[in-house]
């Protein structure tokens, strides 16, 4: 089985926060774009949050992202994963992001919210041991897959709604 690469990271130097998922799915591989299976909630989110909804072309709700503060990314930069869910991705086979570099450059970010519990293991078993020092809050929201189906919408939006709060 091949690895499937994820995508450069979406971030404004002056990014405050920092999503993460895992890693793209089959349908965000083909298209090129995070988030692009159109049950995934991601964008319909963003669209309530900061208007960068799914009836937008992608770049405009990338540069939507950017003007309010969020960058977007995924821990894993490869993995082997014989379909789009989390559970399949093949831990032996994931190599990582890096977040030495890229906390270098984003050094105004102060809060990483994960797209559920896959992207917030990667992340505290990779990549925080690595970062001496690092002091962010660390949030893991309900991931917007359509695979979690536990959390209605509002329910997902109201937690999702912390990335635009101010900080505590």
């Amino acid at each position: 089985m091949a690895l499937s690469h994820g995508f450069p990271p979406v971030a404004d130097k002056s990014a405050r926060v920092l999503v993460l998922g895992s890693l793209p799915g089959r349908a965000s591989l083909a298209a090129h774009e995070y988030y692009a299976n159109k049950q995934n909630a991601f964008w319909r989110i963003m669209g309530d949050l900061v208007d960068a909804g799914p009836a937008l072309p992608y770049v405009q709700r990338l540069k939507r992202l950017n003007a309010a503060g969020i960058a977007l990314w995924d821990v894993m930069a490869a993995g082997e994963r014989p379909g789009s869910l989390d559970a399949d991705i093949v831990k032996s086979s994931v190599r990582i992001n890096d977040f030495s570099a890229f906390f270098a450059v984003h050094r105004s970010i102060a809060r990483v919210f994960f797209n559920g519990g896959a992207a917030e293991a990667a992340f505290r078993r990779h990549v925080l041991p690595g970062l001496q020092g690092a002091d962010f809050q660390l949030i893991r929201l309900p991931s917007t897959s359509p695979a979690h189906a536990a959390s209605s919408y509002a329910d997902k939006l109201a937690a999702w709604s912390a990335i635009i709060a101010p900080p505590k």
